[in-house]
This record gives C-alpha cells, sequence and structure tokens, in this order.
C-alpha cells in the first residue's frame, strides 16, 4: 500500500519523472552494463537494449504502476506484473538483482532530475520501487515453485530431433529433454527462452513460442530469421539457429513461462493471428485436438501470401480436425493455394465473433491495435481479449 504522503509526492512529480524516463533508463542501463557487464551475459537481451524497445518497456511499467498506485493505493497491476513476472522467470531473474537495478536506477533518477530529487521525493519513489519489485519478486517465487525449480535456475538442454525448413526463412525445432528427465510442465500458449552463445563469447537469451501440442515429452519452436530494416543487424539469435543448428545438436532452453495461456473454459475461442504471430495459436489449436475439444473455435489470421504463412498446412489440417472449428485467411498477395482466402489485410466486417468468446492476438502491434478495435466495436469486453507480444512489451499500458 502507498502511503498518503508519498502518494502526494508521486502525484505532484509524476509528469516531470514520466517526462525524463527515458533519459533516465538510458543512463541507467548504460551505468549499470557499464559496471556490472556480466548482467548481458545470458540475461539481458541486447538487441533489444540497442533498437531501444527494452528501455521504452521499463519506462512504461514505472509509469503505469506508478498510476495504479494513484488510482488505488492497494491496488497491483495484475496485467503489467504478469507479464513482467513471466519475462524474469524465463530468464532466470533472482531477488538480488532487484536491488543492483535499484541502485542504478535512482543513481540515474538522480543525475537527470538533479536537484527536484529531494529526500522526500527520493523516499516517495522508493516506495514505489520497493512495492513493484515486492509484488514481482512474490509472483516470480510463485512461478518458480510451480515449475519445481530453484530461482534462477531455470535452464536445461535439449537435443534437436528434428529440424524443419518451413519457408525461406522460419525454421521449425523439435526438441527432448537431453539429461533424460521429464520434460516439464507446459501450457499451450507459453514460450520458452532459448540461449545461445554468440561469437564474441557472449550468451544470449530469446522467447519462443511452443508451436505444437506441449503435453508429451517433445517441444517445438518455429523460428523467424528476423532480417534488420533500417540500419539495424540482423537478429543475432534467429540467424545463428536458422544457419548453423540441426538434427543432433543441443539447445539450452528455460522453463516454459508466460502469461497467455489457453483456458480451460468452454467458451467460444477467436484465436487472431498474422505472420509469425500464428506460432502460439498453433500450440494452442495442437492443444485443442489432443483433447478432442469440442469448443466452438475461429481461425483468424492475416500475411503477405500462401507461401508465407508459416504452417499454413498444418492449420488448416487441425481446424478440419476439430468438431467445431473454421478458418478465414487474409493474404495481401493470395494464390491458388488458398483459393477461399480474402485479398488485402484483414477486417472483421462480416465474421461473426460471438460476443461471449475468449480471444487471444498475436502479430505486430499495429495489427493488434487495429483488430482489438474492431473487437470491442463487435462487443467482445476487453476483459476477453488476450494478447502476446514477442519482445518488450509496448502495449500494456495503453490496453490496459
Amino acid at each position: 500500500m502507498l502511503s498518503e504522503q508519498s502518494a502526494a509526492v508521486v502525484r505532484a512529480t509524476l509528469p516531470a519523472v514520466a517526462g525524463a524516463l527515458d533519459d533516465i533508463t538510458t543512463r541507467f542501463y548504460g551505468a549499470m552494463f557499464r559496471d556490472r557487464p556480466e548482467l548481458l551475459d545470458g540475461l539481458f537481451n541486447r538487441g533489444n537494449q540497442a533498437s531501444g524497445a527494452q528501455r521504452r518497456a521499463l519506462a512504461g511499467s514505472i509509469a503505469g504502476f506508478a498510476q495504479a498506485l494513484l488510482a488505488d493505493p492497494d491496488s497491483r497491476p495484475d496485467a503489467l506484473l504478469a507479464r513482467i513476472a513471466h519475462k524474469h522467470v524465463a530468464v532466470g531473474v533472482t531477488d538480488d538483482q532487484y536491488t543492483i537495478v535499484h541502485k542504478y536506477l535512482f543513481g540515474a533518477i538522480a543525475e537527470v532530475l538533479g536537484e527536484a530529487v529531494t529526500p522526500e521525493v527520493a523516499a516517495a519513489w522508493d516506495e514505489v520501487y520497493w512495492l513493484m519489485a515486492g509484488a514481482l519478486i512474490a509472483r516470480e517465487a510463485r512461478l518458480y515453485h510451480e515449475a519445481g525449480v530453484e530461482p534462477g535456475d531455470v535452464w536445461r538442454p535439449w537435443t534437436v530431433v528434428e529440424r524443419h525448413e518451413e519457408t525461406d526463412d522460419v525454421v521449425s525445432f523439435v526438441l527432448r529433454p537431453a539429461d533424460g528427465r521429464p520434460a516439464p510442465r507446459a501450457r499451450a500458449g507459453q514460450y520458452v527462452s532459448v540461449r545461445l552463445r554468440m561469437p564474441d563469447g557472449v550468451r544470449q537469451p530469446r522467447q519462443y513460442s511452443l508451436s505444437s501440442d506441449p503435453g508429451g515429452e517433445l517441444r517445438r519452436i518455429t523460428v523467424k530469421r528476423v532480417a534488420g530494416t533500417e540500419g539495424a543487424p540482423d537478429g543475432e539469435v534467429s540467424s545463428l539457429l536458422f544457419e548453423r543448428i540441426g538434427t543432433g545438436d543441443e539447445l539450452t532452453l528455460s522453463v516454459p513461462a508466460g502469461d497467455v495461456a489457453l483456458d480451460e473454459a468452454d467458451t467460444p475461442l477467436v484465436l487472431v493471428s498474422a505472420g509469425i504471430g500464428c506460432t502460439p495459436m498453433l500450440g494452442m489449436l495442437a492443444r485443442l485436438e489432443a483433447t478432442g475439444s469440442a469448443r466452438r473455435v475461429l481461425v483468424l489470421h492475416a500475411d503477405r501470401s500462401p507461401a508465407e504463412h508459416v504452417l499454413r498446412a498444418e492449420t488448416r489440417e487441425t481446424v478440419e480436425a476439430l468438431s467445431d472449428a473454421e478458418a478465414v485467411f487474409w493474404y495481401e498477395r493470395p494464390g491458388v493455394e488458398e483459393p477461399d482466402a480474402r485479398a488485402g489485410l484483414m477486417s472483421l466486417e462480416g465474421i461473426d465473433v460471438p460476443a461471449d468468446a475468449t480471444v487471444y492476438l498475436c502479430g505486430p502491434l499495429p495489427f493488434m491495435r487495429a483488430v482489438r478495435g474492431e473487437l470491442l466495436a463487435a462487443g467482445v469486453p476487453a476483459r476477453s481479449v488476450h494478447y502476446e507480444v514477442f519482445g518488450p512489451d509496448l502495449w500494456l499500458p495503453e490496453a490496459a
């Protein structure tokens, strides 16, 4: 609970702090990695650091948490905290690292805001930080317990038993635990981190959705090779996986994580995706088929062309195997492979979306923003629309 005294200070200073958060987080990461370069080895995604995505996500989460506390001092913004906690568990964040972050974050705040950071201001924002950190530490402890691992001990070796080229820039890997122990429990829609050692010796983690039924001893991840745009380099982990990893090789995977997972209700289900965002939906579809689900399922997917639609045939086959499911595809460049597909970008006009449906979204942010707006206009409650973002979540504060 945020104290009344601190709430008054945070309310008065939030505009100044929020306006400076980009500068604060830039200095924070710069100083922390300068003094603690080991944190870049296996914990932080340096691609997101270079693009600024991680910096913007951190700034948004701090501002969002503070605003939630001001609206209700007893509140705990569940969606925000759950999303962050799962991301942290997927790379093995531990309690002691919150103290490290606190040191450098508050150093950056003092550096940027200068004399405006009076002892009273520092104490108020310190309270906000530790309320957020404490809530995350508690959630992460529960997630580690549920996974049956010690905090931070999330990594295991897995063997690639199959490699499949799905499209020109997408490859799937089927994996089995290399240590002979049972595969960890996972829910359809979740992801795992893959940690690879880069040519310069630094280990880098990336998250990939489980794209098949996670109920057995095998796991499948489907990886799109990230091509650099606007001067940015190609994705270092996806490129290494695409170019060098094959059958018989070993990968290091984390325990499964992710707050967006298939529910067990009997309400209608709508799975909406674009591009490589189809991968968590494939895991959900496979789980529905494996359990003989009779739920009403509507699969909506948008892509550039049928040839670029990852695992298109498998999606069709799985939909046809379910007792009450249908799929509608949109392509910017339609082809004879899908004669019934719609041309252009996805539009829900003419699509019967049940108002009581549970909806899962995955794809680029502009796509998800547009589709979510259409869903809300169609009468689907906001609480029934769930989404997954590949990378730092830059949408959560505005989608909440």
